[in-house]
């Protein structure tokens, strides 16, 4: 018995969380840390080519760009590498990377090591909630998925904070610990990694079916064994999915003319759409840039800069806790569609009061503090909508048979618009300034009627009842549907499991289970007797 055989219940949950969460708080140290070293005294000494707008937004992208191809990796060899083994990619390439930014004296090899630091975040952000999914029930499955990117803001508000604190600090300590701080992450995801087995239905799609039940088991309980009924039922409940899936398999020319009846092009674009929201909602022109836009439009200091982007993320962690209480609570379209309104309301407002003090250059200081708060207010409102419910929805929507590479297409769409906004960030607020803004702004009330009449809702759904909404209801329109909308779990798709595991039963596989859980009850009630 190997250490990944040794956990169940609670503790192998807990440990397949600390993975995750781990490998998410990664990628928002890294994300919120590069906005600090951007504009460091020293880091500007020995890259004086990042006082270029260009330069510094592709030193800023390149790790977007890493990313996008890290996420196309995950499409192609995440079903054949499995959940683990694609992790443990993802860590060896995120370890390298940063070696490599942290011992850069030249922009190139400072480039090369965001790159490749990107490809392992690509990796591992395509992996990890599809991983955390598989392994979780449905009452807790969107918390959990939250969990994790609750601990990518606790991260990035600590790279914030750092930011600020270093300032105090010259020298190349101002930039290069920051930079060397994220190798403390790769040592919790290796420790945790060998505890962990792989996801149970990623067995299950290997034919793997003993090791598959052993695993169901083991996550259902302590002292659970795979005769338990639960564990049978939701066994039989996957098999049936994975068997009416493999039959319903059309060619891949097929599926992109849609002619497959699980519709797995319409749910790859669904996730995909998620993740191109969050990002053209603008998160990343702020990530990236907060501090040199409060700086540039608003006239502050480096020192003000910092602290106010320390707040601003410590705003944003407390806008995840929210969404963690509330995610299952009001379901992911409910979420989505407010946080599109509130947000684009808030880059109007931004908009407008840029365009006043523009306008009325007595009223700068007053109207400059209007749009830092409405900058916070936009933070609290994607914390609590988009920032989160993206990555849930796109783990949860795709089949079996996709759901890694619909999470890695999905992934892929989130950092090349990543890519795209943090590129011409910099270059837009220079030449737009205001209007900027009101870009974002427009994106952002566009998406609310798009998630209304697009997105079914997914909470409270078994991964497996996914299938039975695009079976049920063909249509691409969802909104009058109460089926598709509502946030407690259908009845049509609790009667449609209910047959599933009947069919399952009669099946060579099915069949074999359900005589191991009769002999392991006969042989119980046999010791009850003597």
């Amino acid at each position: 018995m190997g250490l990944s055989d040794k956990l169940s219940g609670v503790p192998l949950l807990t440990c397949v969380t600390l993975v995750n969460a781990a490998s998410m708080s990664w990628f928002g140290y890294d994300q919120g840390v590069f906005s600090g070293v951007l504009i460091s005294s020293d880091f500007k000494y020995w890259f004086p080519e990042t006082n270029q707008s260009n330069i510094s937004g592709i030193v800023s992208s390149c790790f977007a760009l890493g990313a996008f191809f890290g996420a196309i990796f995950a499409f192609f060899c995440g079903d054949k590498l499995g959940r683990k083994k694609t992790i443990w990619v993802a860590v060896a390439a995120n370890v390298a990377g940063a070696l490599l930014q942290i011992t850069s004296w030249h922009l190139p090899q400072m480039i090369v090591g965001r790159v490749i630091n990107g490809f392992g975040m690509g990796v591992s952000s395509s992996t990890c909630p599809v991983y955390q999914a598989e392994c979780s029930k449905p009452r807790v499955r969107g918390k959990l998925v939250v969990v994790q990117s609750l601990c990518n803001t606790a991260a990035f508000c600590l790279s914030n904070w750092m930011n600020y604190a270093l300032y105090f600090r010259g020298g190349a300590v101002q930039w290069r610990f920051p930079l060397g701080f994220q190798l403390i992450f790769p040592c919790m995801i290796v420790v945790a990694l060998l505890f962990v087995p792989e996801s149970p239905r990623w067995l299950m799609l290997k034919d793997r079916h003993d090791e598959a039940l052993a695993v169901i088991a083991r996550l259902a309980g302590r002292n659970i064994n795979t005769q338990d009924p639960e564990v049978v039922t939701e066994f039989l409940s996957i098999q049936a999915t994975i068997e009416e899936e493999r039959q319903a398999t059309v060619s891949t020319a097929d599926m992109f003319r849609c002619r497959d009846k699980t519709q797995n092009l319409r749910r790859i674009l669904l996730s995909c759409g998620t993740q191109f929201m969050q990002q053209f909602s603008g998160v990343n022109a702020l990530g990236y840039y907060l501090p040199t836009m409060l700086q540039q439009v608003l006239g502050y200091d480096q020192q003000k800069s910092r602290l106010l982007t320390g707040v601003n993320s410590t705003i944003y962690l407390f806008s995840a806790f929210c969404c963690l209480l509330i995610i299952d609570r009001f379901g992911r379209r409910k979420m989505m569609m407010y946080g599109a309104l509130t947000m684009g309301s808030s880059y109007f407002i931004v908009s407008m009061t840029l365009l006043g003090a523009k306008i009325h250059p007595s009223m700068k200081l007053r109207l400059g503090e209007v749009t830092t708060a409405f900058f916070f207010m936009y933070y609290f409102f994607y914390g609590t909508s988009f920032a989160k419910v993206a990555w849930v929805f796109n783990s949860e929507i795709n089949s079996l048979g996709w759901r890694t590479r619909g999470a890695a297409a999905a992934t892929a769409t989130n950092w090349m618009g990543g890519f795209i906004v943090t590129q011409f960030t910099k270059t837009g607020v220079d030449n737009l300034n205001w209007a900027f803004f009101l870009l974002f702004a427009g994106f952002c009330f566009a998406y609310l009627p798009v998630v209304y009449c697009l997105y079914p809702e997914t909470a409270r759904r078994t991964l497996e009842d996914m299938d039975q909404i695009f079976i049920q209801y063909p249509s691409i329109i969802v909104c009058g549907k109460p089926d598709l909308t509502q946030r407690a779990r259908p009845q049509l798709f609790i009667d449609a499991e209910h047959t599933r595991v009947a069919e399952a039963q009669n099946t060579k596989v099915g069949m074999t289970i359900v005589q191991s859980k009769d002999a392991g009850h006969a042989a119980a009630e046999h010791g009850e007797h003597v």
